[in-house]
């Protein structure tokens, strides 16, 4: 539709070349001393006039939405005919005008489809310019034409050896070709007065009028219209179409049949691309403000955040928490990660016990476990059920009111459980998201995820964090009080997106939802494209569905209602309709570049680029990670965001096609061995470990 737009409004193929005067030693005499009307039809060559008193308005590269039905009214007005030369491209975007011409009795002529100087093409070329013209006309009117005007004519005495041939080969095709004989030269816009003037013939001789009713301002035309109809009809002047001046039959004939149809199919479709790009221009304004009003919210709240919690004297509650965590890992198949996973949890600063769910593994994930005998860590099986089956078996057999849940393949820094229960000295937080990191950032793909991880996820949260509206605590790193928990039912199995449907939940009881940026975890992230796209595939889709499960908080009271009307509109706008047009800044982009004003469309690209630039290192500023990792920036903007869109595009339409996803386990390798950092050793649990026993 971009390209059929462009091609429409003549910036694709158009050729803006006019060629100079040349030699004339080649033009007939009759020609150059001949009238305005030219005839080399069946190989002939004869010019004509029109009679005395006749005066042949012609209109030039029209019809234009502003200034031709102004000249129309002025000729219905007066009782006057006209012939209007039209462009295809012209009447395929406006075709109710050329079909109000045909109606009042006016006669249309062809001007070519993009106005080229004819001189400079070839055979092939003039006959395209001619056939699309004509497709328009009858698209647009149902007749077709044998008047023709070339662009860039003028009076018969001006043909030379270049413009000669044109008229030639057009005449063997059947077309009368009409150039002029008087110039209002109302294109140079030199007054009303001086235009009528111009326009006015001599001793009553007919005459062919050259005016404009396109190709820019042109109410000197329409005043001077105004007054020179009645002035030259007081004079016993007759306004009429060519053939009626020439008493011949009319250059418009009705055209019927497959032809007829194959114009109303072009014009609507020209249509439809005109409408079309309209409104991807209006989502593409619609996609810059939310892309940086976004920036603009990330940046000034994400660095209000940093500024509060890293307050030499910020608390989260009078006295800091240090009661024994319950960790649950639910593992399925995890036997490459499992034992790095425990390892790092076991030189936790903060007292712990473990429990790893098998969720019914075939690769021997328990056995391993059991094998290493390590210290406050059990292992519950269950047949396979899925992760939020997991999770809460893994919550009935924990025996402290503080739950960490990551995954299988994360690994811990020996701070990160007691960066992550530290809000809980305040009453009112329900759950804490922690910063999960790519460990597998060496390749390219784990680099992109590495800029998306900390852009595009921690400075997420920080910000949801301030607006109290955080959409997902991660899987591979968040905390939740059992309380809060159980007040909502715990993990749900109705979406893919267990993590941000337990958060939404949590918004609606009344719970806060905070962002502990110290509590890092390094998980694996996908290395191949396949199990990126099944990864994110699952994580778009589930978060549509956790957004529709929890539509009703939009029309409820309270926090429900709050969440509902500032967090549901947020995470809709900024995770699923925002991705899904971004697109259009690449499409124009490509458009631009190939058919546009290339060094502007490339700076608005790098304008943009920049924008995120700055988002991206302020981002791994805040963070505290090296900078040499947005080297790949430019990339990912290109490459890895393009197939973001796809499978965004993708739960789209298996979310409006009713499709049931599945949940899809990524194979892992085991890289992730440690998190970066000291080593203690592991405390022992203390407080209330023999309040709760272990179920199977």
């Amino acid at each position: 539709m971009l390209m059929l737009r462009g091609y429409v409004h003549s910036e694709i193929l158009a050729d803006h070349r006019v060629r100079g005067a040349a030699a004339t030693d080649q033009v007939p005499q009759e020609v150059l001393e001949g009238g305005p009307i030219l005839d080399t039809r069946d190989g002939g060559v004869s010019s004509l006039g029109v009679p005395d008193h006749s005066l042949v308005l012609t209109f030039d590269d029209g019809p234009d939405p502003t200034w031709t039905p102004k000249v129309l009214d002025v000729l219905r007005k007066h009782r006057a005919h006209a012939v209007f030369f039209v462009t295809g491209t012209m009447t395929s975007r406006h075709p109710e005008l050329v079909r109000r011409m045909v109606a009042e009795g006016h006669e249309v002529g062809l001007h070519t489809f993009n106005h080229p100087d004819l001189s400079f093409q070839s055979e092939s070329r003039i006959d395209w310019e001619l056939s699309q013209n004509q497709l328009a006309l009858v698209g647009a009117a149902g007749i077709r034409s044998s008047l023709f005007r070339p662009p860039y004519s003028s009076f018969a005495d001006a043909m030379d050896n270049a413009s000669w041939p044109v008229a030639e080969y057009v005449g063997s095709r059947g077309y009368l070709t009409v150039v002029n004989d008087t110039d209002s030269e109302d294109w140079r816009k030199p007054g009303v007065d001086r235009i009528i003037r111009n326009a006015t013939p001599e001793d009553g001789k007919g005459a062919i009028v050259l005016m404009h009713d396109s190709g820019g301002d042109r109410h000197q035309t329409v005043r001077a219209l105004d007054e020179f109809l009645p002035r030259m009809q007081a004079e016993g002047y007759r306004f009429q179409n060519l053939t009626e001046a020439l008493d011949a039959p009319s250059a418009n004939t009705p055209v019927t049949g497959l032809e007829l149809w194959k114009g109303k199919a072009w014009v609507s479709v020209v249509r439809a691309s005109d409408e079309l790009t309209d409104a991807l221009v209006v989502a593409l304004a619609l996609i810059g403000v939310l892309v940086f009003t976004r920036f603009g919210l990330m940046l000034v709240l994400s660095g209000a955040h940093a500024r509060r919690v890293r307050r030499r004297n910020f608390r989260w509650g009078p006295a800091p928490v240090t009661e024994p965590v319950s960790v649950l890992v639910p593992a399925y198949n995890e036997a490459k990660c499992i034992e790095n996973t425990l390892r790092s949890l076991m030189t936790s600063e903060h007292p712990v016990e473990v429990l790893v769910v098998d969720d019914g593994s075939s690769d021997g994930t328990a056995r391993i476990v059991e094998e290493m005998r390590l210290p406050n860590v059990r292992v519950v099986r269950q047949l396979n059920a899925g992760k939020p089956a997991a999770l809460n078996r893994g919550l009935v057999n924990a025996r402290h009111d503080l739950i960490v849940m990551m995954d299988g393949d994360t690994v811990f820094e020996p701070s990160t459980v007691r960066e992550l229960v530290q809000p809980f000295a305040d009453p009112r937080v329900g759950a804490v998201a922690g910063n999960a990191k790519v460990g597998n950032k060496d390749s390219m793909i784990g680099a992109w995820q590495h800029i998306e991880y900390v852009m595009g996820f921690n400075l997420d949260r920080r910000m949801y964090d301030v607006l109290r509206c955080m959409p997902t605590i991660p899987g591979a790193v968040g905390a939740f009080r059992r309380s809060a928990l159980e007040r909502v039912g715990g993990m749900s199995d109705d979406t893919l997106a267990e993590d941000t449907d337990i958060t939404m939940a949590l918004h609606r009881d009344g719970w806060r939802v905070v962002y502990a940026e110290n509590a890092r975890a390094w998980t694996e992230a996908p290395e191949t494209v396949q199990q990126l796209w099944s990864q994110r595939y699952r994580w778009s889709y589930g978060t549509m569905q956790a957004i529709w499960k929890h539509r009703r908080a939009l029309v409820e009271r309270g926090p429900s209602g709050r969440f509902g009307r500032v967090g549901l509109p947020l995470v809709s706008l900024f995770m699923v309709v925002a991705p899904l047009l971004a697109p259009l800044i690449d499409a124009f982009l490509v458009y631009g570049l190939v058919f546009g004003p290339t060094a502007k469309t490339v700076s608005a690209w790098l304008g943009v680029l920049a924008v995120q630039a700055l988002c991206a290192a302020y981002a791994f500023r805040l963070d505290r990670e090296r900078m040499t990792h947005l080297i790949s920036l430019p990339l990912q903007q290109i490459l890895y965001r393009q197939l973001m869109y796809v499978v965004l595009l993708q739960s789209w339409i298996t979310a409006l096609t009713g499709g049931r996803l599945r949940w899809q386990k990524l194979r892992r390798t085991g890289v992730v061995e440690a998190a970066p950092g000291a080593v203690p050793v592991q405390q022992a649990a203390r407080g209330t470990a023999g309040d709760r026993g272990a179920v199977g």
